[in-house]
């Protein structure tokens, strides 16, 4: 009687340990991730749009097990996904709102990743006003061009609103500046639809200018203008003020995104494809 009540208990162990090692979700070299290894992250537009986090997904689960899921918005909206703890951590590029994120609690701590820079497209030639955004601006406001604004909080957004600032100029005057409300891919698009000026990250603009199927007409009719740069940062969200909050996947990811392996992927990733890189890496930097 004894033996068939081990034999029993037994098969019973058997089974389950059978059930907790199956399931779809291994990873290739069959390691099946631990629970709570799914990391929700909040990020910009761009970041998806050209491919970056798609190339880099597969690689941090084969290195740590990690899924990598995320949302991808404008960065005001992002760093408002953040604010109310519905991701662990944000990956975005407007470094004053950001910062403006960790001072209010809501983050960690910011750590720079990478950056690229804006370009002006339009319907013109090609560096039509060279580096000078003044001009570029200037004549979009009085000749009344039609220019696409994302109109979404996004970086991007942030960054064309900051320019017409400091040139003192309301763009609102103009009766051909639209506001798309969408990412930069479908502001891209919509420009080019318009024959009208946008201003755009060049990792996003060097995806869609060489899509053969979109056949963009846009060109770069500005670029190389100081204040055009565009830096990325990643940010935990902070653990201690919201329940719930991957913390240890999220510093995971940033050691991770940060390490020598990854920032050297990150530089040439698009170099193959577009001839130049969509982003240049800079991590350890105080940028």
């Amino acid at each position: 009687m004894k033996k068939k009540v081990l034999a029993v208990l037994l098969i019973l162990v058997l089974c389950f340990a059978m059930t907790a090692c199956g399931g779809d979700d291994s990873t290739e070299n069959g390691a099946r991730p631990a629970e709570g290894t799914t990391l929700m992250m909040a990020t910009t537009t761009s970041t998806a749009d050209t491919g970056l986090l798609d190339y880099l997904k597969p690689i941090f689960l084969e290195d740590t097990g990690i899924d990598l899921q995320w949302t991808a918005v404008g960065t005001g909206e992002a760093l408002a996904m953040g604010e109310s703890g519905d991701v662990d951590i944000v990956l975005v590029h407007a470094k004053a709102s950001e910062e403006e994120f960790v001072a209010s609690g809501a983050g960690v701590k910011r750590f720079p990743v990478m950056y690229n820079d804006f370009v002006v497209v339009g319907p013109e030639e090609e560096g039509k006003y060279g580096d000078d955004i003044a001009a570029c601006f200037g004549a979009i406001q009085d000749g009344k061009l039609a220019f696409v604004s994302r109109g979404d909080d996004s970086g991007t957004d942030k960054k064309e609103k900051k320019i017409w600032d400091t040139l003192g100029i309301d763009p609102t005057e103009n009766p051909n500046y639209i506001e798309s409300g969408q990412g930069m891919g479908a502001t891209i698009t919509m420009a080019d639809e318009k024959e009208a000026y946008c201003l755009t990250d060049r990792g996003t603009w060097l995806k869609f200018k060489n899509d053969a199927d979109l056949d963009i007409e846009l060109n770069i009719v500005c670029e190389g203008a100081k204040d055009l740069l565009n830096q990325y940062g990643v940010i935990a969200v902070n653990p201690e003020k919201f329940e719930g909050i991957n913390n240890e996947a999220a510093n995971v990811f940033i050691e991770w995104i940060c390490s020598d392996k990854i920032q050297k992927l990150i530089g040439q990733y698009g170099v193959e494809e577009y001839g130049q890189a969509l982003f240049t890496p800079n991590a350890g930097t105080d940028n």
